[in-house]
């Protein structure tokens, strides 16, 4: 007889306790093996980040070739690329999503999950206008500024606040779905002359600015979202009869995000020519940061501080989880989203990640991503904020409490239909400096600095949105435990034509054996 350890024991030894047999011990793995598991785990976010740092070192050292505008449309192809590849899917994963989210929900589900969202969205871009105005304030960026305002060109039309918000109710209900997809409803003025008579006897000219409404280039997708989600009300009302356009749905939606996963491996070359290119195309850096330093250091300032400081502590605040290990987890979208400065361009990466690397389930990422990537615009709002106490500085103009509170409301109503009006955040910037009364011929020096500023308004939209995301997975599953009925995420139900588990065809194959095992062992119990 031999002991565990290897030593032999003769037959009139005394018997060895049973504490005594004991394993042995395996080697504890070292670093190389920790390291290819993390190597493996997180390639992709290794990757983005490389193109990251690649394109910065590219474009640097293309500079001083002084390429021209063609030159420079040309080499920033592969990132163009890219783009047009994201924006493709756009339309195909918000509608679909969103159907089959709403569908796979009960109504009251349905509803506390879309109220708690929304109380997200307008409690955190309410926070991070406050937070605009508080460091606008503070650090005073236009005092003292020596800036040229140049000659105005690519300014938007300001458009009276009235007419924006009457523009976003319009485009929550579409005339036509098929133009939604690529044309949006927008207010445009123009000046018609009149006669008006005068007490004296002769008339005078006068003109009047009279709003007309047209389509303009730009998908609608608000309207689209608002339809999503109310035909997919109408297809769970309808029961059975609902369930095969459901799937259908469900199976086109899965489609997409296999296109999105083949995309993401393409995504750390695009991005990193489309660093690369926005390098190159920088007249002169030193002067840029020397006029606009302090703008775009507040603007970044605010970004940061909302982004890794109040909404981390808001995720940790209400789950007592690790909230930055929950940002390594979508940090690939991250870093995609400051390389196509677009919220809806990064919606299909930032699926995917919260799904596999979060756990957001599918009813929830696919319900609520769609809707915050159109209505969460935490950056935009600070630094809409910012920009416009700066221009107010910069004018000599003091803001009393009254046009600081214009500006945090005006901000935080007006983000909500960013995705839907033609220029962005910029035009969203005209509204709220016509609102306060503030010139707007100085949104030329926002426009200079754009590209920067615009990819980290970006970061934090799609970071707050994936915060939203995870906040709801964990209230649905606390009111899971508590109340089963009500927070219903178990998706469409099986279809009756499978009577057993054995006919059904997506059944996978190791459980067919566990079944047919199962079936056996208790054959042989009865004999």
């Amino acid at each position: 007889m031999k002991e565990c350890n290897g030593a032999a024991s003769s037959p009139g030894d005394p018997p060895v306790p049973p504490a005594l047999y004991r394993p042995k011990e395996e080697p504890t793995p070292g670093c190389r093996p920790r390291l290819a598991r993390f190597l493996r785990g997180n390639m992709l976010v290794l990757l983005t980040i490389l193109g990251v740092l690649l394109g910065a070192g590219l474009g640097m050292g293309v500079r001083p070739l002084a390429l021209s505008k063609a030159q420079i449309a040309s080499f920033s192809f592969p990132g163009e690329l890219l783009i047009r590849l994201l924006k493709m899917i756009i339309l195909p994963l918000v509608v679909c999503s969103l159907v089959s989210g709403a569908a796979s929900l009960q109504p009251s589900a349905l509803g506390k999950l879309g109220g708690w969202a929304m109380l997200f969205f307008l409690v955190t871009t309410l926070l991070a206008s406050g937070l605009g105005v508080c460091l606008a304030l503070l650090i005073k960026p236009g005092v003292g500024a020596q800036v040229s305002t140049g000659d105005g060109d690519g300014i938007p039309e300001a458009k009276e606040v009235v007419d924006s918000f009457l523009d976003l109710i319009r485009n929550i209900f579409p005339s036509n779905l098929v133009s939604a997809a690529f044309q949006s409803y927008s207010t445009s003025y123009r000046l018609e002359l009149r006669n008006a008579s005068d007490p004296a006897g002769g008339y005078n000219i006068t003109s009047d600015k009279v709003p007309y409404g047209q389509e303009v280039e730009g998908m609608n997708i608000l309207g689209l979202v608002v339809f999503a989600i109310v035909f997919g009300v109408a297809l769970r009302k309808l029961g059975e009869e609902g369930e095969i356009l459901i799937r259908f749905f469900n199976s086109f939606n899965e489609a997409t995000m296999v296109l999105v996963t083949w995309i993401m491996w393409y995504a750390p070359v695009g991005i990193m020519f489309l660093v690369a290119g926005k390098i190159v195309e920088m007249e002169d850096v030193i002067q840029l940061f020397s006029s606009l330093g302090k703008y775009i250091s507040c603007c970044i300032l605010g970004h940061f501080i909302h982004g890794f400081i109040v909404l981390p502590l808001i995720y940790f605040a209400f789950t007592r989880k690790n909230p930055y290990r929950f940002l390594w987890g979508i940090f690939s979208a991250l870093v995609t989203a400051f390389g196509t400065s677009s919220s809806s361009a990064t919606l299909p990466l930032m699926i995917k990640c919260v799904e596999e690397r979060n756990g957001v389930s599918k009813q929830i990422s696919r319900f609520i991503l769609p809707i915050g990537a159109t209505v969460n615009m935490d950056g935009a709002a600070l630094f809409q904020c910012v920009a416009a106490v700066f221009i107010a500085q910069l004018n000599s103009i003091s803001l009393d409490f009254v046009q600081i509170i214009t500006i945090l409301v005006t901000a935080t109503a007006s983000s909500v239909g960013a995705a839907g009006i033609p220029a962005g955040g910029v035009l969203t910037l005209a509204i709220i400096l016509e609102a306060v009364g503030l010139p707007t011929h100085d949104i030329s020096l926002i426009l200079a600095v754009d590209w920067l500023v615009d990819r980290t308004c970006t970061v934090l939209n799609v970071e707050g949105d994936a915060f939203g995301a995870g906040l709801l997975q964990v209230y649905s599953d606390r009111t899971a435990k508590k109340n089963p009925e009500d927070v219903d995420l178990t998706g469409v139900k099986v279809d009756s034509s499978a009577k057993t588990l054995e006919d059904d065809p997506l059944l996978e194959k190791d459980v067919k054996v566990f079944i047919d095992g199962a079936r056996s062992e208790e054959e042989e119990s009865k004999m």
